[in-house]
């Protein structure tokens, strides 16, 4: 008896196993298809990005840059990032009168337009700028296939959702646990955004453009900044200086009048020194005259 029930029960074991076998077949073969499936259907749509750069000379930067605006709206288009640059070649100054000069400038302007336009209007609207432009110095194109990038992060996002599903299934608050969780989500996030920033890439192409026209030459009245042709003229100067002159010496007068007493006292004191030295050379011939009459005697 104990041998009939043993022998059921590995029978039921083998059968067991072998059903769970086919389970797990089974849904690997589902998982199959459909991943075969979704490779399938994301290929049939290819991810192509489109860039363009072209590079032209115009008439006029300014209108040229406000009728780029404005074909780039009409095809539904934004503009990303512009730039208008005026870079001074050569200058000179001409003096016209005293207190005016002509200004006459050479000078380039070059234009920087980076833009978005969908896709498909992409090849008309590079001939539309052509037309725009007196010729053409290069243009390009290139074409970036995304399809794989986008297939890939397409499964891994369908991977991440199932492991989300499965860690929530485990009944567990340990901390591995939600931090794998936050981790996958977190990727799933990044893939999605890739994928995101690929379909907008895929949808609106980047065109870059630079224009630019010839050296311009403008003339134009400016003041004048030598401050030496503001001064009088000869003669006006040379009058101003005999006044500037005899109201300098009259201000020295008045200044001296001031110190009177200094010179008061200077004269006395050269009197003194005077009479000190006259009467110093008296004695001096005094006695030179005595020393030779002793001698003739």
């Amino acid at each position: 008896m104990k041998r009939n029930i043993i022998a059921i029960a590995i029978v039921l074991t083998i059968f067991g196993c072998q059903k769970e076998n086919k389970k797990y077949a089974g849904a690997d073969a589902v998982e199959s298809n459909e991943l075969n499936k979704e490779i399938s259907d994301s290929t049939a749509t290819e991810k192509i990005i489109k860039t363009a750069d072209m590079r032209f000379r115009v008439k006029d930067v300014q209108q040229t840059k406000e009728q780029l605006s404005k074909t780039i709206k009409a095809e539904g288009g934004t503009v990303a990032e512009f730039s208008i640059e005026s870079t001074i070649q050569e200058t000179d100054k001409i003096k016209q009168s005293t207190d005016s000069l002509k200004e006459i400038t050479s000078y380039r302007t070059q234009g920087y337009l980076v833009a978005k336009v969908p896709s498909d209007k992409l090849d008309e609207f590079t001939n539309t700028i052509a037309k725009m432009a007196v010729f053409v110095d290069n243009q390009s194109m290139k074409m970036d296939d995304q399809s794989i990038a986008y297939l890939a992060n397409k499964l891994k996002v369908q991977n991440r959702v199932d492991a989300i599903e499965k860690i929530n299934k485990v009944a567990s608050k340990k901390s591995a646990n939600v931090e794998s969780s936050l981790y996958i989500k977190d990727d799933y996030v990044d893939k999605k955004i890739e994928n995101m920033q690929i379909d907008s890439r895929v949808k609106f192409s980047t065109i870059t453009l630079n224009f630019y026209q010839d050296n311009t030459v403008k003339t134009m009245i400016v003041a004048n900044d030598n401050l030496y042709d503001y001064r009088p003229a000869f003669i006006n100067r040379l009058w101003l200086g005999i006044v500037n002159g005899w109201t300098i010496f009259k201000e020295i007068i008045i200044a001296v009048s001031n110190l009177w007493m200094l010179i008061l006292i200077g004269f006395v004191v050269f009197f003194v020194i005077k009479h000190f030295i006259r009467k110093n050379r008296l004695a001096t011939e005094e006695a030179t005259r005595n020393i030779i009459d002793r001698a003739r005697q």
